[in-house]
């Protein structure tokens, strides 16, 4: 090949949701930018991107009680929850703009699906009726729903509410609006609609092995592949590649990386496939995670569509495993242990000692176990109708702070000072926000061409309500609700 033939005007690593959307977002603001998407496995979306891999929830702050923790001053804080709803009402709007075009099928990997906070116990009750109160005065939650009937919780939830005793304090909440999401689909679907393009190359079954910056600024990227290794350049690099994007920022060399350390957590479902128990429920169902839990914890019952097929899960479970990877080795974590991540990785775990005792908790736990968690949910659940199946591998960021080593438990975009190369940690609403997320990378690495008329235009385009702060403008958040609904058939 030629120099010309392995110079590209981006080389996005990984093929998951985040690189898939990053793809699709460059090439329709300019078709002609010559991208490479590079993946370490056979096909995309794999990893944590593949539907048993993550919770498929359209992260809305519908029903995530994390979202809208309880401040120190006995306050709610809605900051988070209105920051996520935000950014899912993007990734819908992307969506329909590209269904209109006729390049999405939503049918394939989206489906409309109740939303719902189901808590017990007066205190609990208590912070949920608290939740309802504030949000639903906002016309971002204006159709939040509260009750505690246990009439009315047994059309909501019947499967859940079968076999409980009336006495029992139990309350929810619920959006009829919300959805599930098969992200592995979804990915497949931005790959399909790009890999026959002329100035797209996808590279699978290729590992980055290093990545090095000359003084002009131009990366060179060796890739080893099943059948040839090269050497590649490029302007612009994105590391997409969930758990192993933190090992290849840190061979990067940029120094706004070399702080950054990684703490993996594993996961597992319950999953049922008896059409008699799938066909009863009907939501998501969020409970409140245990104390030290990270967020991705959180237990909740889902109705999932798999590959088009209907299924209930139960989770997650979480577990350890020092892979940064599902499909990764066992030495990702000793590796990512650098000289200038090891004091905040000890300062993080120092102060996270409850989560420490959870994980230890839930590595001893056995399937009875798993099987009463479950039983709290679902009281008359058969164990015999429900099977574990590991989940994807999340690496939390542990960051350098003015107050030392602290232990991240969302997502975060690392940008070289020359903005040539984007790395993305962490885990969780992940999949939601991607396309804000990817706008943001944008914004931060292609400043000039964002600013130029025709991005501007097309971006516009893509995103009606751009510029427009839907939190606050409640005629814009209905216009595009409108639209969103209307276009990926959420009516």
């Amino acid at each position: 090949m030629s120099e010309s033939e392995n110079t590209y005007d981006a080389v996005l690593v990984g093929a998951g949701i985040m690189s898939s959307t990053l793809a699709v977002l460059m090439h329709e603001l300019e078709p002609d930018l010559r991208l490479l998407v590079v993946e370490r496995l056979s096909s995309a979306g794999l990893e944590s991107s593949c539907a048993k891999n993550n919770a498929g929830t359209g992260h809305a702050a519908n029903c995530e009680l994390n979202y809208t923790p309880i401040e120190e001053d006995g306050s709610l804080s809605t900051t988070k929850a209105f920051e996520i709803n935000k950014s899912f009402e993007q990734s819908l709007e992307f969506w329909a703009s590209l269904a209109e075009k006729g390049k999405l099928i939503p049918k394939k990997f989206l489906n409309k699906l109740p939303h719902i906070s189901l808590v017990f116990g007066d205190e609990d009750i208590g912070l949920l009726k608290k939740r309802f109160s504030k949000l639903s005065s906002y016309s971002a939650f204006a159709q939040m729903e509260f009750t505690k009937d246990h009439g009315e919780l047994k059309d909501w939830i019947p499967l859940i509410m079968d076999g409980r005793e009336q006495s029992e304090k139990i309350a929810a909440t619920r959006i009829k609006r919300g959805t599930d999401i098969d992200f592995g689909t979804l990915t497949r679907s931005y790959i399909n609609q790009i890999e026959g393009e002329e100035s797209i190359e996808i590279n699978y079954s290729t590992n980055v092995e290093n990545l090095q910056q000359d003084s002009d600024g131009v990366w060179y990227l060796a890739l080893e592949g099943a059948k040839k290794n090269r050497i590649v350049r490029s302007n612009f690099v994105f590391l997409g590649a969930g758990g192993g994007a933190l090992s290849l920022l840190q061979k990067s060399g940029i120094p706004e990386g070399l702080s950054y350390a990684g703490f993996p957590v594993s996961g597992k479902w319950l999953i049922c496939d008896e059409e008699k128990t799938t066909k009863t429920h009907n939501a998501k169902v969020y409970g409140n995670a245990a104390v030290g839990a990270p967020p991705m914890s959180v237990p909740h019952l889902d109705t999932r569509w798999i590959g088009g097929k209907r299924s209930l899960l139960f989770g997650p479970f979480a577990g350890f495993s020092s892979n940064f990877l599902k499909y990764g080795s066992k030495l990702d974590l000793f590796r990512s242990i650098k000289k200038t991540n090891l004091f905040p990785m000890l300062q993080a775990g120092f102060d996270n000692i409850d989560l420490g005792k959870y994980l230890l908790n839930q590595l001893i736990q056995t399937n009875e176990d798993r099987i009463k968690t479950l039983q709290r949910f679902l009281p008359q659940a058969s164990p015999n109708d429900w099977n574990l199946s590991i989940a994807g591998q999340r690496v939390q960021i542990i960051k350098q702070t003015s107050k030392g080593g602290v232990l991240k438990m969302g997502t975060e975009v690392v940008t070289s000072s020359d903005g040539s190369l984007a790395a993305l940690l962490g885990a969780s609403p992940g999949a939601s926000t991607a396309v804000t997320i990817m706008i943001e990378v944008l914004n931060r690495c292609w400043q000039e061409k964002m600013k130029s008329s025709k991005w501007k235009n097309k971006m516009l385009e893509l995103f009606p309500s751009i510029g427009k702060d839907i939190n606050s403008n409640q005629e814009a958040l209905l216009a595009i609700r409108k639209r969103n609904d209307f276009l990926l058939k959420l009516i």
